[in-house]
């Protein structure tokens, strides 16, 4: 309506200099933050690199496992094998491909180093996706709040995690995908997500917000698109392997359904101490258990979309969802945090709440490997030095984490209801990350709330 947007010179909620902020939020100073992270991401791998992950202890004492060395073997590519038509593979098809391509490229290697150069070719693999992901994350916070990706790309618990796993891959399609959809291209969004999806699969949690807010304000046609281009582009990464290898793509989802409770969840501790009904389920109990509780939330989320005064900012609502699907999932791995971090930053660019939580990340990082000593040492196994993490302080630095996460979605949810406490439209702004949802009027809204709906002309003139 011809009202403009003040510029968000705020980092992390605190005031700076619009010259400043802008400064920070250049390509070339993210791009660096983002290399300075994976620098010391590679760092804290080091111990393992120089040989310790041959060691069972050893590696955790010095906290720098990580799943890519192991499987380098476990996965049969150190014997030739090719992902899914020659050896089962547990990650879908896009992390199998980037796992074939690393082991292609050191197949000429000395046998005795190959698994460390495989590891090698993988962080710089991994590298460029993490800077990928904080150029997107920074175009998906907006012109005046793009020094905001400097919380990701110098996030603590993200440089710990970062070579844990192949999960950069992912968070870097996803966050390339939500600025393509913040740039008003839901094509590419649609290819962008739908590659994610093929890489891990919690880059769905985005189309369910996508389709709320879009049935909000009348651009069902928009996230039509988006979803379209998703499907044939997951079908494109997919269906090959499929028709190639039918069982050995299917392993992901069988393995995933025959999971129990592991590490991380709140489902490991419920079993532990096997706490009535929720810890004494039978693995199908436990699943159907899980998966209804993810669904009760998603519809809380759903309503919240619906009924809120305002509209919800994309980024909100994704973060919500996702943080469900943690908090109710059968498994919660330390590189996890990696699929939160972009989306709490765009979702509530507060330091302080922020920070909680990425202590209690670190906590659950540490935590979690100090756990393993002891049970290690606990079987009789010989320990020399740090001998873990007795019992009771893994699961209290689980729950840190847990509670960490439920206070964060608490605010978020509080800024949703309370849309002034939400500190990007304090600012004058709506939704940067939103693209064609950005200062759009509803169209469908569930009449719940007392207060009465907040349009978005009314708010901008207001600020």
């Amino acid at each position: 309506m011809g009202v403009e947007e003040a510029p968000d010179t705020r980092i992390g909620g605190r005031a700076a200099r619009p010259g400043f902020v802008l400064a920070l939020g250049s390509t070339s100073v993210l791009a660096a933050a983002a290399v300075v992270g994976m620098a010391l991401a590679f760092a804290e791998k080091y111990p393992c690199r120089s040989g310790a992950w041959n060691f069972y202890a050893k590696q955790f004492q010095d906290a720098c496992y990580t799943d890519i060395y192991p499987l380098y073997y476990n996965e049969g590519l150190a014997a030739g094998k090719v992902p899914y038509t020659g050896h089962k593979v547990e990650y879908p098809v896009l992390i199998g491909g980037a796992m074939q391509a690393a082991a292609w490229l050191v197949r000429n290697v000395n046998p005795l180093i190959r698994g460390r150069e495989f590891f090698d070719v993988t962080v710089l693999l991994l590298a460029v996706c993490a800077v990928a992901g904080v150029l997107a994350t920074a175009r998906a916070a907006g012109p005046g709040a793009r020094a905001q990706a400097l919380m990701v790309a110098l996030s603590p618990a993200l440089i710990l995690s970062a070579f844990v796993n192949w999960d950069l891959i992912a968070f870097a399609l996803t966050a390339l995908g939500m600025a393509a959809w913040a740039a008003r291209r839901p094509w590419w969004a649609g290819v962008l997500l739908g590659l994610g999806v093929a890489a891990k699969f919690y880059p769905l949690v985005v189309f369910g917000p996508l389709l709320l807010l879009c049935l909000r304000t009348g651009q069902l046609r928009q996230f039509a698109k988006t979803f379209a281009a998703g499907a044939l582009a997951w079908l494109a990464v997919d269906l090959p392997v499929i028709i190639v290898a039918r069982s050995g793509w299917a392993w992901f989802y069988v393995f995933s359904e025959d999971r129990g409770a592991d590490w991380g969840s709140i489902w490991y501790l419920f079993e532990y101490f096997h706490v009535p009904v929720l810890g004494d389920a039978q693995l199908s109990t436990l699943n159907r258990m899980s998966a209804l509780f993810f669904i009760v939330a998603c519809a809380a989320i759903a309503w919240l979309a619906l009924a809120a005064p305002r509209r919800p900012r994309l980024p909100q609502l994704c973060f919500l969802v996702l943080a469900a699907f943690l908090m109710t999932n059968k498994v919660w791995s330390p590189q996890y945090v990696i699929w939160l971090v972009p989306l709490a930053v765009l979702a509530r660019p507060r330091l302080w709440p922020y920070v909680l939580w990425q202590l209690a990340e670190i906590a659950y990082f540490f935590g979690i490997w100090g756990y393993l000593i002891f049970v290690y040492a606990s079987q009789g196994n010989p320990v020399t030095g740090y001998a873990g993490l007795s019992t009771g302080w893994y699961f209290a630095s689980l729950l840190a984490r847990f509670g960490a996460v439920a206070l964060l979605a608490g605010y978020v949810i509080r800024d949703i209801l309370s849309p002034e406490r939400d500190l990007v439209r304090a600012h004058g702004q709506d939704d940067p990350a939103g693209g064609i949802l950005d200062h759009a009027e509803d169209r469908f809204r569930i009449g719940l709330s007392r207060r009465p709906p907040v349009s978005q002309a009314d708010s901008a003139s207001a600020s």
